[in-house]
């Protein structure tokens, strides 16, 4: 992770995440900790990285997602020269049977 934003709080944060044992647990914590439209701008990029991986067009992802072209492009950005994070959790969704992150 980029030193440069890594904090105690931060830390924090990331250690009450782990905790979470279902969707359910997540929805109560994060409705909790973020707004609406904080959500939903995480969940937009969550999915336009998916819709990238998936060699969409920004004009698909844009029209399905709602997203600008500049988001676009800084979610391109993360996939192609981040810390590789998208891909470490679409690789493991990917390897999880439905559900299974479900069980508590």
């Amino acid at each position: 992770m980029n030193n440069k934003i890594r904090t105690e709080a931060l830390d924090h944060l990331f250690q009450a995440v782990l905790t979470l044992k279902s969707s359910e647990e997540c929805y109560a914590f994060f409705e909790d900790v973020c707004t609406v439209n904080e959500l939903q701008s995480l969940a937009q990029r969550y999915e336009v990285a998916w819709m990238l991986r998936e060699k969409k067009t920004y004009l698909e992802i844009a029209e399905k997602t709602g997203a600008s072209t500049a988001t676009i492009s800084r979610v391109n950005r993360s996939l192609n020269y981040g810390n590789d994070g998208y891909d470490m959790v679409f690789a493991r969704c990917a390897s999880q049977a439905p559900g299974e992150q479900e069980e508590a």
